[in-house]
């Protein structure tokens, strides 16, 4: 059971998405609100206020999400995304208020095939 779990550690994946999206005029605000409310309806959470997080079982599922990330990507702005194991993303620091912090885990959504 234990090599399984490691395993699993490896295999399952997250995809973070930074972005930086112009708010200047109207049509700039509302692309960016578009943007996002995109990540959320394909379940994304967020983790900072420009940075969002997704929970994929697999590669192959965390390269799905990302494909979808890049066909609504706005037309103006910087948008990073990244993909790493779950045994990185556990391995990360959090601090609030210079005080280390639990990472919280988003509850995980029921994935239908």
């Amino acid at each position: 059971m234990g090599h399984f779990s490691r395993y699993n550690q490896y295999r399952i994946m997250w995809v973070l998405v930074f972005f930086d999206l112009p708010t200047e005029t109207k049509k700039e605000r509302r692309a960016a609100a578009q943007f996002r409310k995109q990540l959320l309806t394909d379940g994304f959470t967020m983790f900072q206020f420009s940075i969002y997080m997704r929970h994929c079982p697999s590669r192959e599922n965390a390269d799905v999400h990302t494909k979808r990330v890049k066909i609504n990507l706005p037309k103006l702005g910087k948008v990073g995304i990244l993909q790493i194991t779950d045994k990185q993303f556990g391995m990360m620091e959090l601090f609030l208020a210079q005080k280390i912090t639990e990472i919280k885990q988003p509850i995980q959504q029921l994935e239908l095939f």
